[in-house]
């Protein structure tokens, strides 16, 4: 059974096997049927024999009534039957019938028409019968003559494939070939002769090689590829040759073809880390992402550039420019990539040029609509912001740039720049006067209600001299309008003329008013009735004037109902009156801001209980705004209250732009630490030292290696014995237990199959089926099982998406009558989704969008025994395998209540956000509250709050 496996090399999944026919009907169908009816007789053959029946007995059926066929179609499912048809005895000898069959393949490989002979050839590569090959050498061998270039091509790969299975039989194959290049002028077979002649002797193709060296930067681009793979691997076994054959990579850099680039460069720092080649392959690779279209080309290309940076720090520095280029791309993941990059790469010598050409990016931004606009702005905020923190010199002008946009910037564009202009202003005193004097000067166009918020913070912490607080109150004023805000929306009220009031014209002819009605005299001498319903609708739309008609910005924003802003508003002013009698002696004047203050306040709490605003004050801005006003009453008398207002916010600030500043220098420090040598680590010289075992593997098989699971044989024991699952009980006939291993998009189920009754167990199969997003496709064999004995069969099962899935089925075996078949139910396998989700990071700015475009919610009561709300919190995130956004200043010192943010990402791409609000109550009492768990999709929602994990931290019910 294993030697037939070995042999498919595919595996088709019949969908229904009782449709299978029987062997007689088949045979039926093969004698009697027309070429069309036995091409689909054979298909169906080809599926039940890759699906485990081998089906010995029909292979002199097939002999005698399909190999005479002169239909192409038919003769290549034939050779497929012979890819896979068992041609050995149980006594392990050659059947006599493949005598018949090594007979027509010797025919094809004599007939006239090139594509049978071609077609013949490439099967010829996956035989490995020597008794079958032998009769076959001569015609193969006069293949290599033929006057097509499709046969010689396919002759090639055939006589190096009969060398390395059985050598024997063809020992002067390497001869045959170089011989054969000598002669070849077709580019193609030409390619694969050289790739042949390496894999089978490698001295005679750097023979060969030597001899065609100049020819090669003039080459065919197939015949430099397999050239170039085959240079990689001499210069690690014959580092002699390594000077000429990095001039001739030098050479090939310069060549047209893309793909002879990318590989001379990849070869190039492969063989050396000399800076002149790495910043020679680097310039390549970015060329190659400008000029390819394809986006995933320019990412691949772009992480090749990532990976010669780390690799070679600051060589790479001086193409920072260049890699801006790259901008140009329409695509926003290739545009993020550039300028992760660029901003890696970014030194003092270069940031006043990529300050320039972000710059012109920004206002493109501005100009012109792209696709994904506010995301690419917000990307080049961010890059502008890393330069000004990293180098200090170009922080000024960065704020006057940006300060220049806030104005074109959407609300979130601009929130990101004040943000940014809060921290720069707090990290650099001397530019803190002219940042408050454009941002005092900017208050007037600012329509964004957060926007405001922010720039009226930076105004009542930053400004510091009697001359300033003068500036900002002035603009404040101006920004706010007439005050009291009240009495004056009241005047204009009274000021709309009655016009617009509804008029009923009856020209001295009237109905009886309603009773609720009064009778009016109208200009011209007619009567008109007004009614309570018309006055109140005229009254409304006087209102609704009113509300209309334009105001200064702040005064829109407050009486739109952005109270929050409006207390915001009461404490800068507040700021700025205390900050005033402490820099200036002029009493009179400070009074006079103190009284108006105190107006300004008690104005915004009057007007937003009135008609004027679109949703009354809340009680949480009133509160904030009278004790405002109470501290501007009494701050004279108390020292702490110029304390808490003037300096403690600061101190504040500070705290969280340091821990910002050394999150980042944590992640710089762990970069540095990733390349940096120790002092004492022993100097390697290569040509002193003894070739080690790997010195001869080549990266790009590394790479391999590890991409098709190679390097397995370092996970650990004891993580494939936990996902161990049991399947059947001790006392089955049959006892199963599967070990479950989960890859990216699949998950393997590798079963263990053991049959404990003293007979055997005939046609036994494992059949699975699943629930949720998952799907079977690669199903298990069936097979007899002898008594005692135990055998593994595997299963694939596909994932598509995060949810919640269930893997059950059953052992199915016959018998001892026909008719009878015996069941063995499994238990059920449930997938772990943790397997899927991953810790990730995100802005705040970046997690409240996703919060408000997210329509799934599951919201988690919690009710748990942990002794503190930090530890539920770290519980809940190793459970839950998610990152805590939250600062961890912010979550300092001891308090009954926690809220934080979290935030991870499914390997599918899918965002999982998390709210945790929970409060301890008292000591020893339980933790209580809830996590509301959101996401675009329900499944991903639904399945992390029914984590096992996170009911055992919480005994909590959805």
């Amino acid at each position: 059974m294993a030697t037939f496996m070995e042999n498919a090399y595919s595996l088709v999944h019949q969908d229904n096997t009782a449709d299978q026919p029987t062997l007689q009907e088949l045979k039926t169908h093969l004698e009697k049927g027309t070429d069309e009816s036995k091409v689909e007789t054979m298909k169906r053959i080809l599926t039940i024999m890759l699906n485990g029946d081998p089906m010995p007995s029909l292979l002199m059926h097939i002999i005698r009534f399909v190999m005479p066929s002169k239909s192409k179609q038919l003769k290549k499912l034939l050779y497929f039957y012979y890819e896979i048809c068992p041609k050995l005895d149980s006594g392990g000898k050659l059947k006599q019938e493949m005598i018949l069959v090594c007979n027509g393949i010797r025919n094809d490989l004599q007939h006239p028409n090139e594509y049978i002979r071609g077609n013949t050839l490439r099967f010829l590569c996956k035989l490995r019968e020597p008794e079958l090959i032998e009769p076959l050498l001569t015609p193969t061998r006069s293949c290599l003559e033929h006057r097509h270039a499709y046969v010689r091509k396919n002759a090639v790969f055939a006589v190096s494939s009969i060398f390395h299975h059985s050598e024997s039989l063809i020992p002067d194959a390497p001869e045959l070939i170089q011989a054969f290049l000598e002669t070849e002028s077709d580019h193609t077979c030409k390619r694969n002769a050289f790739a042949a002649l390496s894999t089978m002797n490698h001295e005679k193709a750097l023979e060969y090689l030597s001899g065609a060296f100049d020819a090669i930067p003039n080459a065919d681009e197939l015949l430099q590829l397999v050239e170039l793979e085959f240079i990689r691997k001499d210069a690690v076994q014959n580092t002699q040759n390594k000077g000429r054959y990095l001039r001739l990579i030098f050479d090939l850099l310069e060549a047209g073809a893309t793909t002879v680039v990318y590989e001379a460069a990849s070869a190039l720092t492969s063989l050396t880390n000399n800076p002149v080649a790495v910043k020679a392959a680097a310039t390549k690779f970015i060329e190659l992402s400008i000029k390819e279209a394809d986006n995933n080309v320019k990412l691949i290309v772009l992480d090749r550039v990532d990976q010669l940076r780390k690799r070679n720090e600051g060589v790479l520095d001086d193409l920072t420019m260049e890699i801006l280029r790259v901008l140009s791309s329409p695509d926003i993941d290739v545009r993020r990539k550039a300028l992760g990059l660029a901003m890696d790469m970014v030194s003092s010598k270069n940031v006043d040029e990529v300050v320039m050409l972000l710059k012109k990016e920004l206002q493109k931004t501005v100009d012109e609509q792209y696709e994904k606009n506010a995301e690419y702005r917000s990307l080049l905020i961010h890059s502008i912001h890393q330069c000004a923190i990293k180098f200090s010199e170009v922080a000024a002008s960065v704020v006057d740039l940006l300060m220049d946009f806030i104005a074109d910037f959407n609300a979130t564009s601009a929130v990101d720049v004040i943000s940014f202009v809060k921290e720069v202003v707090e990290k650099f005193p001397k530019l803190r006067s002219s940042i408050v004097e454009r941002l005092v000067t900017t208050l007037s166009e600012v329509r964004a209600g957060k926007v405001y918020r922010g720039a009226l913070w930076i105004v009542g912490e930053y400004s510091l001299e009697a001359n300033d607080i003068r500036e900002a109150w002035k603009k404040i004023r101006a920004s706010l309008g007439e005050i009291p805000i009240l009495s004056s929306e009241q005047r204009l009220l009274d000021d709309v003329p009655d016009e617009q009031e509804p008029k009923e014209q009856t020209n001295g002819m009237h109905k009886p008013s309603a009773p609720t009605g009064s009778r009016k005299v109208l200009a011209d001498g007619t009567y008109a009735t007004e009614t309570a319903l018309t006055s109140q609708s005229a009254a409304d739309a006087k209102l609704e004037a009113v509300k209309a008609a334009q105001k200064p910005p702040l005064r829109q924003l407050i009486l739109d109902g952005d109270f929050y802003l409006a207390s915001v508003l009461s404490s800068t002013i507040t700021k700025l009156v205390m900050r005033h009698s402490e820099v200036s002696q002029d009493t009179a004047r400070t009074n006079a801001l103190r009284a108006e203050a105190m107006l300004i306040m008690i104005s915004i709490i009057r007007v937003g209980q009135s008609q004027f605003v679109k949703a009354p004050i809340d009680e949480d801005s009133v509160d904030r705004i009278m004790s405002c006003v109470r501290s501007l009453a009494e701050f004279a008398e108390k020292k702490e209250l110029e304390t808490v207002f003037l300096d403690d916010t600061r101190k504040a600030f500070r705290a969280m732009v340091q821990v910002e500043e050394r999150k980042r220098a944590d992640k710089e420090a762990v970069e540095k630490a990733k390349s940096a040598i120790q002092v004492d680590d022993v100097v390697g010289i290569r040509q002193l030292s003894k070739k080690a075992a790997g010195d001869g593997t080549d990266d790009f098989e590394i790479d391999l290696e590890k991409a098709t699971g190679g390097d397995s044989a370092t996970d650990d024991l004891s993580s494939k014995l936990s996902r161990v699952v049991q399947l059947t009980g001790f006392s089955d006939p049959v006892y199963a237990e599967a070990y479950v291993k989960v890859h990216q998009f699949d998950i393997v189920l590798d079963v263990l199959l053991v049959n404990q009754t003293s007979e055997t167990l005939q046609n036994l199969s494992v059949e699975f089926a699943t629930l949720g997003d998952l799907k079977v496709v690669e199903r298990p064999t069936t097979q007899n099982l002898g008594p005692h004995d135990f055998q593994n069969v595997q299963s694939t099962i596909k994932v598509s998406s995060t949810d919640t899935g269930v893997i059950f089925g059953n052992v199915v075996y016959d018998g001892s009558s026909s008719t009878e078949s015996n069941v063995v139910i499994l238990n059920d396998v449930h997938v772990d989704i943790m397997d899927y989700i991953q810790p990730a990071h995100c802005t705040e700015t970046q997690f409240r969008t996703m919060w408000t475009e997210f329509e799934w919610e599951n919201k988690v009561n919690i009710n748990s025994k942990t002794k503190t709300l930090r530890e539920f919190l770290a519980q809940l995130m190793a459970c839950t395998n998610m990152t805590c956004l939250t600062p961890e200043a912010s979550m300092k010192g001891d308090c009954q209540f926690l809220s934080a943010n979290l935030y991870a990402r499914s390997v599918f791409g899918e965002d999982a956000l998390a709210n945790l609000s929970i409060e301890k109550e008292g000591e020893d009492g339980p933790i209580t509250g809830f996590v509301r768990i959101r996401s675009r999709s329900q499944g991903l929602a639904l399945s992390l709050g029914s984590l096992k994990g996170l009911n055992k931290v919480g005994g909590s019910t959805a």
